[in-house]
C-alpha cells in the first residue's frame, strides 16, 4: 500500500491506475477504522472499484467549539495495518495544513436538507463535511465514493451536492455494520466505559420499536416517536437528543409512508452521543 500526504503525490499515485483505465473507488474517514469502515472497501470492490483509495482525515471544520475535535480517537499505525490487511492501493493522509492551506475561505454549505435535526443541532457541521467531501473528490476525482449509511443525513448531503453541483463521481452507501447486540459501530463507540456500553442497545431497540409500529400499519409520526420515546426512557443513563421519522430526501416528516421512509434517533449516555437509523423500504 503507498501512503501520500500531499495533494500532488496522491494526484500522482491515481494517474497510472487512471491512465490504465482502471475504476478508482474511494472511501474517505476520520480513522479510527472498525469492521463497518473495512466492509466499505468490500462494498467498493463489490461494484467494480479495481484501485481503491482512503483517505483518514479529522476534519476540524465538521467540530463545534464545544465538540470532541481534541478527544476524538486516533490510531495511525492500527489504521495502517488494518489497510494493508485490506489490500488497499493508496492510503491518502493529509494534515490540516495541507487541506485548509492558509488563506483558505471557500465553504460548501448545502440547504435544506442540511438544516433539521443533526444540521439543527450542530450547526455548521455539514457545511464543514461538504466543503472537506467535495475537496477530497477534487484531489482523488474517483469514479465511486462509498459512504456508510449509519450517517444518513451526511449521505443526504453529500448526494444533494454532488446533484447540484453536478461532481463526476457514482455514490454507493454501505448499510450500517453492527454489534451482535445491534449497536451500530462507530469511533465514538470507544468512549463508552464499560458500563455505558451496556446502555447503548437502547437506541437501536427504539429505532426496531419505530420500524415494527410502520410494519404493521401506524401511520402517524406522533405516534410512533412516542414508542420509541417510551423505548429510550426505559433504559435509565441515556438521554435523549432526538427521535423522529423522517423523509430520506429531506429528513423532514413524511408527507406519507408509500415511500421508504427512516427512523433516526441521537441518544447521549455520559459524555458521548450516538446516532442510529433504519430506512423502511416500502413495496414498489
Amino acid at each position: 500500500m503507498q501512503t501520500t500526504t500531499t495533494i500532488e503525490q496522491t494526484r500522482e499515485a491515481i494517474d497510472t491506475p487512471r491512465a490504465s483505465r482502471l475504476t478508482i473507488g474511494f472511501i474517505p474517514t476520520m480513522g479510527f477504522l472498525h469492521e463497518g469502515h473495512l466492509s466499505l472497501i468490500d462494498v467498493a470492490r463489490a461494484h467494480g472499484a479495481e484501485f481503491i483509495v482512503v483517505s483518514i482525515f479529522v476534519n476540524p471544520t465538521q467540530f463545534g467549539p464545544n465538540e470532541d475535535f481534541a478527544r476524538y480517537p486516533r490510531d495511525e499505525q492500527r489504521d495502517v495495518a488494518l489497510l494493508e490487511a485490506k489490500d488497499v492501493d493508496l492510503l491518502f493522509l493529509p494534515s490540516v495544513d495541507v487541506m485548509y492551506p492558509a488563506g483558505s475561505q471557500t465553504v460548501v454549505s448545502v440547504g435544506g436538507v442540511a438544516a433539521p435535526l443533526e444540521g439543527q443541532r450542530r450547526p455548521g457541521h455539514f457545511d464543514g463535511v461538504a466543503t472537506v467531501v467535495l475537496k477530497l473528490f477534487n484531489i482523488v476525482r474517483p469514479d465511486l465514493a462509498v459512504f456508510g449509511r449509519k450517517d444518513a443525513q451526511q449521505c443526504a448531503v453529500i448526494e444533494r451536492m454532488v446533484q447540484d453541483l453536478d461532481v463526476p463521481v457514482t455514490l454507493v452507501f454501505g448499510e450500517t455494520d453492527r454489534e451482535p447486540d445491534g449497536l451500530a459501530r462507530s469511533s465514538r463507540n470507544s468512549y463508552l466505559s464499560g458500563e455505558e456500553r451496556m446502555l447503548a442497545p437502547a437506541l437501536y431497540r427504539a429505532l426496531r420499536v419505530g420500524q415494527d409500529a410502520i410494519a404493521g400499519g401506524v401511520t402517524d409520526p406522533g405516534v410512533i416517536e412516542s414508542l420509541m420515546r417510551k423505548t429510550v426512557e426505559a433504559t435509565a443513563g441515556v438521554e435523549i437528543d432526538y427521535l423522529a421519522v423522517v423523509d430520506p430526501a429531506t429528513f423532514l416528516p413524511p408527507a406519507g409512508f408509500q415511500r421508504d421512509v427512516l427512523v433516526v434517533g441521537a441518544v447521549r449516555i455520559g459524555r458521548t452521543r450516538l446516532i442510529d437509523n433504519i430506512r423502511i423500504a416500502r413495496a414498489s
